[in-house]
């Protein structure tokens, strides 16, 4: 092939074409449990959590529900996926083995909010939300509200579902009054997959009365959806409830730029010029952070 700038333009549509079909064939899963806020500067801050509004009958003027004091910022970091053709591979006319490697830079762009959103929840139990605590903390206290706890230790069962359940769901705001949680999703690595499936889909269940071991039905079934996560594979013991039912979900996907193919291919860039290489990738700025803690309840499975 004669490098001409004809041709590498053509290169370039086919490979924005193949990287664009693979971004829109991805299946990524953060918007399930993420709420997905655009920014437009360089963090944003997000004074609004650790206040869930309720109705009051009207009586006399209304009563404004001020932002609380919270301080929580989410900055905005840039991230990128590159790769680089070699002159030669466009003179010789083999171009089309790079294909499947954009389809993967596509793949990864689509994805990458799955890894920085869900690699939150192994982080909860180390790093603070908006109130100061760990995102998953047994002392969690929201101005002149109950200390209350959305963290665990038990390794993933019926029994400790069903605590975690019914921990959630007893959640109160800072007047006593009840939250309205409702589990909706168990979140949980490769390695407990089956546990879950067992938890949310078995008829019958294992009881032991006495010395004698009977089927029971499953009280568990249906009560929530399983979502079973390849990103928390290195977590293999832990497990999360959510209630992602509600507007404000338990975590933040920050968008400040969406995914953007480029390339540096023409004949006067550095790149070009001392290393025939021709270069084409994604770039993108956005982060993650925690929202409300009261959505999710998290469990280290150490026992």
């Amino acid at each position: 092939m004669i490098i001409n700038q004809a041709a590498l333009q053509g290169i370039y549509r086919s490979f924005k074409v193949l990287f664009q079909k693979a971004f829109e064939t991805a299946k990524p899963l953060y918007e399930k449990v993420a709420t997905v806020v655009p920014s437009t500067t360089r963090e944003e801050a997000y004074k609004w959590l650790g206040k869930v509004p309720r109705m009051r009958e009207w009586i006399g003027d209304r009563v404004i529900q001020n932002l609380a004091a919270f301080d929580y910022t989410i900055k905005n970091k840039s991230w990128e996926s590159t790769v680089s053709v070699d002159r030669d591979d466009i003179e010789d006319d083999t171009i089309g083995l790079y294909s499947p490697l954009v389809q993967s830079v596509g793949n990864a762009a689509a994805t990458h909010p799955d890894e920085i959103v869900f690699g939150l929840l192994p982080d909860g139990f180390t790093k603070l939300c908006y109130d100061g605590q760990y995102f998953f903390d047994t002392d969690h206290k929201d101005v002149d509200g109950p200390v209350q706890s959305n963290k665990g230790t038990a390794a993933l069962s019926h029994a400790s579902y069903a605590a975690a359940r019914s921990a959630m769901m007893a959640l109160l705001d800072e007047k006593g009054n009840p939250l309205g949680i409702m589990p909706t999703l168990l979140v949980v690595p490769p390695q407990l997959e089956e546990t879950g499936k067992k938890i949310l889909t078995a008829e019958l269940v294992p009881e032991t009365v006495g010395e004698t071991t009977i089927a029971v039905s499953n009280v568990n079934k249906g009560t929530a959806e399983l979502l079973v996560v390849p990103w928390l594979a290195g977590h293999p013991t832990k497990w999360f409830l959510l209630d992602v039912s509600k507007p404000i979900k338990p975590l933040i996907f920050q968008q400040r730029k969406k995914p953007e193919f480029v390339a540096m291919d023409a004949s006067n860039d550095t790149n070009v010029f001392m290393r025939k290489e021709y270069i084409y990738g994604v770039d993108c700025r956005d982060n993650a952070g925690f929202g409300l803690w009261q959505m999710a309840y998290g469990s280290t499975g150490a026992g």
